[in-house]
């Protein structure tokens, strides 16, 4: 019963904090679906990541904040109508998350697992030969409170970022990928310095305080 009562009360204190969050309140008057554009959109004003005529590339994409924030810097002179932007897409968008996700216009989206081969190959046919400018991952496992188990599959995520970067991204290109402090952090932060010439991190505003939740962006492959 203690229990009960202890995780009702946890329940109504996450509530609060949600309801009363300035980015939750910011993402429903802009028209976001979550507050996580913010987050993207914080990186990526201090480094000047997204132009329009780009290939993007969101991985983790549901519920479709930071496709949303992508496909409004690739249409800058276009209204915002129910919280998309409405008009020519200059670039291209190329979205994926194990959830479905409400269509996001001019943004191709693929339903499937990342770590599978098939879907992997379905992504890289639906990029035509061309190589990603961009590549952002938000992609995170269901944490089971095993901290090695965790790590593993926090790792394991950010690693097959990393390799489809290499592959399929441009030499000058940026990858963004989430991470989180804890076992794999150090692990993952040297992987990022062997793959990439300029290493960040960065813990946007809009992270929340209590996460552990970071973002390492790496910009300008290292040549083999």
């Amino acid at each position: 019963m203690k229990d009960k009562v202890k995780g009702s009360k946890v329940n109504r204190a996450w509530i609060n904090d949600h309801v009363n969050d300035p980015y939750v309140k910011l993402a429903k008057l802009e028209g976001y679906r979550a507050r996580a554009a913010y987050k993207l959109k914080e990186i990526d004003e201090s480094l000047g990541l997204i132009q329009p005529g780009q290939l993007v590339v969101d991985l983790g994409s549901t519920p479709g904040a930071w496709s949303q924030y992508v496909r409004r810097k690739m249409s800058p002179r276009t209204a915002v109508r129910g919280g998309a932007a409405v008009g020519e897409l200059n670039g291209s968008i190329i979205a994926l998350d194990i959830l479905p996700m409400d269509p996001v216009e001019g943004v191709v989206f693929l339903l499937g697992d990342f770590r599978e081969p098939e879907v992997l190959q379905r992504l890289t046919d639906e990029m035509q030969g061309r190589q990603a400018d961009v590549v952002v991952s938000d992609m995170a496992p269901n944490l089971s409170g095993i901290a090695s188990a965790d790590a593993a599959r926090i790792e394991n995520l950010v690693e097959l970022a990393l390799d489809f970067a290499q592959t399929h991204m441009k030499v000058r290109g940026t990858l963004v990928a989430k991470v989180f402090h804890g076992a794999a952090y150090d692990v993952l932060f040297k992987r990022f310095q062997e793959v990439f010439l300029v290493v960040k991190r960065i813990k946007p505003k809009a992270s929340r305080d209590k996460s552990a939740e970071t973002f390492l962006v790496g910009t300008g492959l290292r040549r083999p």
